[in-house]
């Protein structure tokens, strides 16, 4: 009988050392995440919205309160700012997020955020979720106003290297 349990105890501290090392390379080891400060997720940036920075402020407003399980904690708005907590479904462990609208120009907003844990060392990638959570709704409401301006960038360098491309043909190599 004691055998059994001791290969049942070693079994399941076995699993659970696999889990924490598969766990560790997939997710960084933070618990903190800011859109464009955050090397472990350059993708997570902050996003640009053609509207007056107070209507934005107001649409994340009440993305924060039509989230589920997300909660406002305090608007400022002579700063722009929104703290708000995120209630996470399975150990109810609260995220702090805050989120700020920075005016670019009269009529074009930055928004920003920062979700941080309260506790632990490692937030299995929740931060970054919920700020990707955050961006989808805020898109879903301001869509039409949502700006990208490295976009026009991008496009550029791609038209400029069609036109490099098109210097190396020689004769003969166009079929038109």
């Amino acid at each position: 009988m004691k055998k059994i349990l001791y290969t049942v105890i070693g079994g399941v501290a076995l699993v659970l050392v696999v889990a924490m090392i598969v766990t560790a390379c997939v997710y960084p080891m933070i618990n903190e995440v800011e859109t464009g400060a955050t090397p472990e997720y350059p993708e997570i940036q902050p996003q640009y919205y053609t509207a007056e920075p107070d209507r934005i402020l107001d649409e994340v407003e009440a993305v924060v309160e039509a989230l589920d399980r997300w909660e406002v904690v305090e608007v400022d708005r002579a700063r722009r700012q929104v703290e708000a907590e995120r209630t996470t479904r399975t150990f109810r462990f609260v995220d702090d997020v805050t989120i700020r609208v920075e005016p670019v120009t009269e009529f074009v907003a930055q928004v920003h955020l920062r979700s941080a844990s309260r506790v632990g060392k490692n937030d299995l990638g929740q931060n970054a979720r919920n700020i990707e959570e955050f961006f989808g709704e805020l898109d879903d409401r301001l869509g039409a106003v949502k700006f990208e301006p490295h976009r026009g960038e991008e496009d550029e360098e791609a038209v400029e290297g069609d036109e490099e491309g098109d210097e190396d043909e020689g004769p003969g190599e166009d079929l038109e």
